[in-house]
């Protein structure tokens, strides 16, 4: 059996017909994406390599990679698991574990950032962290399994 190559479209930013706005919500031309599967298939399609971030789609003759716009941060943390320590989980289904160093605060929104990627927390996400977060005089910690985790 002889292996076939794939087709390869890539797609620029400049022409993609979709973007992803700061709370993580795809959009057209025709306003936000509403349906529920298809959010989900982009969000789990979301890869990044050296030019971006991008949405990837495989057939059988075809590999189709779209870069888009986003106007914050592609990942988002859209749930929290709780296990031994803390999984964050992505909404490219990636799951990350909790490590307060990579935790920061911009624009009054919480963040972590990885060697590979800035990942914005969901309102959905903060509202199940939220019982391990405190603040003292303006100082934003964690408290998990007894342990303060302090972010800057």
């Amino acid at each position: 059996m002889v292996s076939q190559m794939r087709k390869q479209i890539i797609v620029s930013k400049e022409e993609a017909v979709f973007w992803m706005d700061k709370n993580g919500n795809w959009n057209n031309e025709h306003g936000k994406f509403e349906h529920p599967k298809i959010i989900k298939y982009f969000n789990s399609s979301i890869k990044k390599d050296e030019k971006g971030y991008y949405v990837h789609q495989v057939s059988d003759e075809v590999e189709e990679k779209v870069y888009f716009h986003y106007e914050d941060t592609a990942l988002f943390v859209v749930d929290i698991k709780e296990k031994e320590g803390m999984i964050f989980v992505l909404n490219n289904n990636d799951t990350v574990e909790f490590d307060s160093e990579q935790l920061f605060v911009k624009d009054d929104n919480l963040y972590f950032q990885t060697p590979e990627h800035m990942v914005k927390f969901t309102p959905r996400a903060l509202l199940k962290i939220s019982k391990f977060m405190e603040e003292k005089n303006g100082q934003l910690s964690f408290v998990i399994n007894g342990k303060i985790h302090h972010v800057e």
